[in-house]
């Protein structure tokens, strides 16, 4: 859930450095799992529930497309304003992770329902600390009390629970996420699923982001589709794939899922932090080929155009800090840069594709002036300060950027976007 420099993690990532050298040597215990095959060249499913996923690359007609053309049938015509032109205007928000610096997202969003503009959004996306943003967000204002309180009174302990010495050196990972489940489980019950169920046969649509390791593809969830279900394993798998999407590896365990093919074969797949491939996601990959299925229906895709906003928990300019020289200090602060570049580059490539097809783009970032001074992974009095800094800029009017930094000055509007 993104990372940040502490004293511990200095203990934490020598061990990891030992652990890689174990296994080197053929010293490290591998768990056995019955692993989808290397050769499989079929399709597997989460058993009973076949159109709740799909993978972003390689999209499943069935699963997403269905979903989303079931959408346009599922909304109230008066629920999304209408251009002179007569073309449907719909918000989509895909937001990034980030972990504590979530904070900073939820208070934006807190203060954006206070100043009285934020839009009803057609589709949310999410990944990492995102998805729990993400869900609050779909659920609609009425649950900003819980987003905030998630995102202020959160503490390292709170999340993640040291192992001991031999768990690390013998386990898949260095911290428990027991803390984290719990906080997961407790705030994922039936009635939140039956709110999630209702606003997905409006015709919004909430979307997940995991990685399966195994593979390297990113998989997209259809958490309404997921809740529409309902029952306790609805409850149960939606737990796990909010914890699979936070689960940073090696800080984490990954999340196992059990999977069955077309013939019956059951198998499972390791799943981790969706910001391990995609800081950030839209749904540009999921409508591939869509257009004449949609016409098929009924649907001009001519008559609809989504109103793209972006909110990135992360900073979007270098955040220049002093680096300890030390294998350590430089790991820590090599892994941040990587991640920020990574979280920027999905950003760039949106921007683009937002860009060809004329829409309009809307980004969101942490300020380059806010500077945190944290003394754990989760400070809850830092996050407490990054959600008023987001929420006051929400509420003062936020400028949302027309370009991600570094495009021309000349191609920033000025003012909120209507």
């Amino acid at each position: 859930m993104g990372a940040v420099r502490t004293k511990r993690m200095s203990g934490f990532l020598m061990i990891i450095f030992l652990v890689s050298a174990l296994s080197i040597q053929g010293c490290a215990t591998m768990r056995p799992r019955n692993a989808v095959p290397m050769d499989f060249d079929g399709k597997v499913t989460i058993s009973g529930m076949p159109d709740i996923r799909t993978d972003v690359d390689n999209p499943d007609p069935v699963v997403m497309q269905n979903s989303l053309i079931d959408s346009f049938k599922q909304e109230d015509k008066n629920a999304y304003p209408t251009s002179a032109l007569g073309i449907k205007i719909y918000p989509v928000l895909a937001i990034s992770g980030g972990g504590a610096n979530g904070a900073y997202g939820a208070g934006l969003l807190r203060g954006w329902s206070k100043e009285g503009s934020r839009p009803l959004f057609k589709i949310i996306t999410g990944v990492s600390s995102g998805s729990i943003i993400a869900l609050y967000t779909f659920l609609g204002k009425d649950y900003d009390d819980q987003l905030e309180k998630f995102f202020t009174t959160t503490s390292t302990k709170d999340v993640m629970k040291q192992k001991n010495f031999f768990s690390i050196l013998f386990g898949d990972s260095i911290m428990s996420a027991a803390p984290l489940a719990k906080k997961i489980s407790g705030l994922v019950d039936g009635r939140l699923l039956t709110k999630v169920a209702e606003e997905h046969r409006r015709g919004r649509r909430l979307f997940v982001g995991t990685v399966n390791l195994d593979a390297q593809e990113f998989v997209v969830w259809d958490m309404g589709a997921l809740a529409c279900k309902g029952g306790s394993d609805s409850i149960n798998m939606f737990r796990k794939i909010l914890l699979a999407s936070c689960s940073l590896p090696m800080t984490f365990p990954p999340v196992h899922f059990k999977v069955s093919s077309d013939s019956g074969e059951l198998y499972d797949e390791m799943h981790v932090d969706g910001g391990t491939i995609r800081g950030v996601f839209y749904i540009d990959r999921l409508t591939k080929n869509m257009e004449g299925a949609a016409k098929v229906f009924g649907i001009d895709p001519s008559k609809y155009r989504p109103q793209i906003y972006i909110l990135s928990n992360c900073y979007m300019s270098p955040n220049r800090q002093k680096v300890e020289d030390s294998l350590v200090g430089i790991s820590i602060r090599s892994l941040d840069t990587v991640v920020a570049a990574a979280n920027n580059g999905d950003i760039y490539r949106l921007y683009a594709f937002a860009k060809r097809r004329g829409l309009d783009f809307n980004l969101a970032y942490i300020p380059a002036d806010f500077k945190p001074d944290p003394k754990e992974l989760f400070d809850k009095k830092e996050m407490q300060r990054l959600f008023k800094r987001g929420y006051d800029d929400a509420l003062n009017g936020y400028k949302w950027h027309k370009t991600p930094p570094g495009y021309a000055a000349e191609d920033e509007t000025s003012g909120k976007t209507e």
